[in-house]
């Protein structure tokens, strides 16, 4: 018997939302797996995600073949080096977007303006715009460096709950930059609920002696970022952060809106 049109339509409705529907639970997992450091086990999976276990299987064999998910000697999974090349090409675009709104701090502050991602367990640095200076601070972008010693650390772990921090902090470890680097996990949850409640995190001589950062995250971001301000200890004084937080605040909803006018398609207004 002839299939109906209302049935044909039923079918590639069903067909298109399936299709949809493992797209997204793909990108899910893989989050999840980055979530984790980036290398786990189905079962760890399944637990997290509340996926089946045939589901994640089937889902995890086609990211296999597709070359962003490898399986390793010990039968776990870990993320692929086909992810390499879609991040480092997404880092420079958001580079891109970000340096107008670095630039604008540079130009209001006097100081270096950094933005940077949670990547894994690390902080990467995907954009700067140097100080006009001869003084100045220089973070070459693609430096990778832990977040307990740096104010975008900081800022971008405000929002994580405790034990997702303490558990970062283990694979980490909390190596000593100065004498005035956090080195304890209770101490940098104390930091933590420091930036939450004033809404701006500072590195204090923490990750180089003479510089101080005050950071904020960028709120909404389709991907979690942080920008900050750096500077010679003199320059960036208390009297200094008064003024500079409120600024940096306010490129941060800027910027946010700008990322999120990219990632749906639309120029910014």
């Amino acid at each position: 018997m002839p299939t109906s049109s209302a049935s044909a339509s039923d079918a590639a409705k069903s067909a298109s939302s399936g299709g949809v529907q493992s797209l997204e639970r793909a990108f899910d997992l893989l989050e999840r797996m980055a979530d984790a450091g980036g290398e786990v086990g189905l079962s760890e999976l399944s637990a997290s995600s509340g996926l089946p276990l045939p589901t994640i299987h089937r889902l995890m064999r086609t990211l296999v073949a597709c070359g962003y998910v490898r399986q390793q000697p010990n039968r776990r999974y870990a993320l692929g080096p086909r992810l390499i090349r879609l991040g480092e090409s997404a880092s420079r675009l958001l580079g891109t977007w970000a340096r107008p709104h670095l630039a604008r701090l540079v130009e209001e502050t006097g100081e270096t303006a950094n933005m940077a991602l949670l990547d894994g367990d690390e902080i990467v640095y995907v954009a700067q715009v140097p100080s006009k200076h001869s003084m100045r601070m220089f973070t070459e972008v693609g430096r990778r460096v832990l977040p307990h010693s740096t104010g975008v650390g900081k800022a971008l772990l405000a929002g994580s709950a405790p034990d997702d921090v303490r558990a970062l902090l283990r694979r980490t470890g909390m190596p000593a930059a100065t004498d005035r680097t956090i080195t304890t996990p209770e101490a940098f949850l104390q930091a933590l609920e420091l930036v939450r409640r004033h809404g701006y995190a500072v590195d204090d001589n923490e990750q180089e002696i003479g510089v101080r950062c005050l950071a904020v995250p960028v709120p909404d971001s389709p991907t979690a970022a942080a920008i900050s301000i750096s500077g010679p200890a003199g320059r960036v004084t208390d009297a200094a952060t008064v003024r500079i937080v409120p600024l940096l605040q306010e490129v941060a909803r800027e910027l946010s809106r700008t990322l999120t006018s990219a990632g749906s398609g639309t120029s910014p207004g």
